[in-house]
């Protein structure tokens, strides 16, 4: 990822929120044959390993498992993001030489992946998975709510994955680059969005 020095993000905690936080990831591998890539929620584990280990899993009718990868795996997660108007920009007034640009907050994790099939494992997985994301609801649906023969014969479609994260990689281009009347241009003009993600990314520019 092309990470310019003021947008690098080197905060170990900020790149686990991020990725905590994402609902969906790209999950992409490096073939013989070319990239292969699946939109896929993913979760951390951040109890093994020194960055943590990712976990997932994909339909066993989904090829990327079975195409051995070139090198470590690559998992994107995206943080909030948000099209920035020249509009915004008090230096529009001035000297007008100003574009439009793209804030974003984006953690790239690599390592080396593992696809498993085993029953047990399998179930613990796609359990945490679920508890992550039931977890804020009021009557949160779980795993072993299904019957236990319907479960397995679904865990019996799917293959799971396991990457222990090597190396991670954070960007968060949130108008570092710019005066201080200008950040200030884009918070506010993003803040008064109705698009919830702009908020978000309003609420992370520096003053």
């Amino acid at each position: 990822m092309y990470t310019p020095p003021a947008f690098r993000d080197d905060d170990k905690e900020s790149l686990r929120a991020t990725i905590r936080a994402a609902r969906l990831a790209s999950f992409v591998t490096a073939t013989p044959a070319g990239p292969l890539a699946t939109p896929l929620p993913l979760f951390l584990d951040e109890s093994e390993g020194e960055h943590g280990v990712i976990y997932g899993h994909l339909a066993k009718a989904n090829p990327q498992w079975r195409v051995p990868p070139v090198g470590d795996a690559l998992a994107i997660f995206m943080g909030p993001d948000a099209y920035v108007t020249p509009a915004w920009y008090a230096t529009k007034q001035g000297t007008g030489k100003v574009v439009p640009t793209w804030n974003y907050v984006a953690v790239e994790a690599y390592g080396p992946v593992e696809f498993f099939g085993d029953p047990d494992r399998l179930l613990e997985a796609v359990s945490r998975l679920t508890d992550l994301h039931e977890g804020e609801r009021s009557s949160p649906w779980a795993v072993s709510d299904a019957p236990p023969d319907f479960v397995q014969a679904q865990l019996r479609g799917i293959v799971g994955l396991r990457m222990p994260i090597t190396r991670l990689e954070g960007k968060r281009k949130m108008s570092q680059n710019r005066n201080a009347a200008d950040r200030a241009g884009v918070a506010a003009g993003l803040a008064a969005s109705e698009n919830s993600s702009d908020r978000e990314a309003a609420s992370l520019i520096p003053s």
